[in-house]
C-alpha cells in the first residue's frame, strides 16, 4: 500500500512539472505578446500626436491637445492616456522615429528609462546591453545611474567608442574586464567612514549579485579566500570569478589605501599560479584585477613588464560618481602620466 502511495505521489509530480512548465511558457508567451502590442500601440498614438503637431513638438497649440485628447482617452479606456503619459509616446515616436529600430525585446517600462538619456550614441548603448544582457528594468535603472556608458567611453580606445553605441560592450581583450572606477555604491559602507578589507569583502559577498552586474557580461563566481598552498605556505586570493566569454579565471584582490608593489608581487604570484595549475590548456590567461580606492597607477607600471596585458589596477567609488567627476579624475590622471613621462 506505501509503495502504491508513493508511486501515485511520483506520477502526480511528474504530472504537475509538466503542467506548471506548460503554464509558465504559455504566461511567457502571452506577456511576449501583449508587450509586443502596446510598444507599437504606444509607437503609433506617437506618431499621430506628431502628425497633428505637424513635427513641431513644441507647438504651443498642440500642448492644449494633448490635455483635451488625454480627457477623451481616459473617459473612453481609463487610466494610461494621461497627459503625461501621452507626451512620453510622442516623445517615444520621436526617438525611434522608424519602427523597425522597436524592439520588442524590451518593456514599456525599459522604454521610459531609455527615453531620459537624450544623447542618441549613449541611448543605442544601453539599448544593445539591456537586450544582451537581459537587465531588469531596476538594473538598467542602476547601469544608467552608475554611468556605465561614460566610464567605458573615459577608458576606451578611440576607435572602441563607436562600437559601444553600435554593438554595446564586447569582451575581446583582458583590458576590456576592467572599468575605471567600480562603482559599489550599493555595499553598506559610507565613505569617510573606518571599515576594513575583510569588511569590503563581507559587503560583496552579500551583495553578489550587484556585483556581478557591476563587473559585467559572463562573470561566474568560483569563491572568496580561496587558499593557494606553495611548498608549507598557504595564500588567500580575496575573489576568484571565472568570465566564460574570455575564458579566463578573473582574480579580485581588494586593497584600502594605495596599491604597493608588494600587493602587485603578490598578484602576479596569484596569476601565475592559477596559470600554471588550475587553468586548462584551452582556456585563457588568468586576469588579475587590484581594486583600491588608489590605484597607483605609476608603481603598477614599472613593477610590471611593458608588455603586461593581464594584471590590472583600478579604483573603486562607494558612491555614485558624476560625469564631472570622472572627468577629473582622468584629466588628474593624465597629468600624472605626463609628469612621470617628463621624469
Amino acid at each position: 500500500m506505501n509503495n502504491e502511495l508513493i508511486n501515485n505521489d511520483y506520477e502526480i509530480n511528474n504530472i504537475f512539472d509538466n503542467i506548471k512548465e506548460l503554464v509558465v511558457n504559455s504566461r511567457n508567451r502571452v506577456y511576449a505578446t501583449v508587450n509586443t502590442e502596446m510598444i507599437n500601440l504606444y509607437w503609433n498614438i506617437g506618431k499621430a500626436i506628431m502628425e497633428i503637431q505637424q513635427g513641431d513638438e513644441r507647438a504651443l497649440y498642440g500642448e492644449t491637445v494633448l490635455e483635451k485628447l488625454s480627457q477623451k482617452l481616459t473617459n473612453e479606456f481609463g487610466k494610461g492616456f494621461s497627459k503625461r503619459n501621452l507626451e512620453r509616446m510622442r516623445k517615444f515616436y520621436i526617438y525611434f522615429p522608424i519602427a523597425t529600430t522597436v524592439s520588442s525585446q524590451l518593456s514599456w517600462s525599459q522604454y521610459l528609462e531609455l527615453l531620459k538619456v537624450y544623447e542618441e550614441s549613449k541611448r543605442n548603448f544601453y539599448i544593445k546591453e539591456a537586450i544582451n544582457s537581459r537587465w531588469s528594468v531596476r538594473e538598467l535603472q542602476r547601469q544608467i545611474g552608475s554611468l556605465l556608458y561614460e566610464r567605458l567611453v573615459l577608458s576606451a580606445d578611440k576607435d572602441k567608442i563607436l562600437a559601444l553605441a553600435e554593438k554595446g560592450h564586447e569582451l575581446k581583450e583582458s583590458k576590456d574586464l576592467v572599468k575605471d572606477p567600480f562603482v559599489l555604491e550599493f555595499l553598506d559602507i559610507k565613505e569617510n567612514t573606518n571599515y576594513l578589507e575583510s569588511d569590503l569583502e563581507k559587503n560583496i559577498l552579500e551583495h553578489l549579485k550587484e556585483f556581478l552586474l557591476e563587473l559585467g557580461k559572463g562573470f561566474m563566481f568560483v569563491g572568496s579566500q580561496v587558499r593557494l598552498t606553495l611548498e608549507e605556505d598557504h595564500f588567500y586570493p580575496d575573489l576568484v570569478f571565472y568570465n566564460r566569454l574570455l575564458k579566463c579565471f578573473v582574480i579580485i584582490d581588494l586593497k584600502i589605501g594605495k596599491v604597493t608593489h608588494q600587493d602587485i608581487g603578490q598578484m602576479q604570484m596569484y596569476v601565475n599560479y592559477y596559470d600554471r595549475e588550475i587553468k586548462s590548456f584551452d582556456e585563457n590567461p588568468t586576469v588579475g584585477i587590484l581594486l583600491s580606492t588608489l590605484k597607483n597607477k605609476t608603481v603598477v607600471k614599472y613593477t610590471l613588464p611593458e608588455d603586461n596585458k593581464n594584471i590590472f589596477s583600478s579604483s573603486y567609488k562607494l558612491h555614485l560618481p558624476t560625469e564631472q567627476e570622472l572627468i577629473d579624475a582622468v584629466e588628474e590622471e593624465k597629468k600624472n602620466l605626463e609628469l612621470n613621462e617628463q621624469i
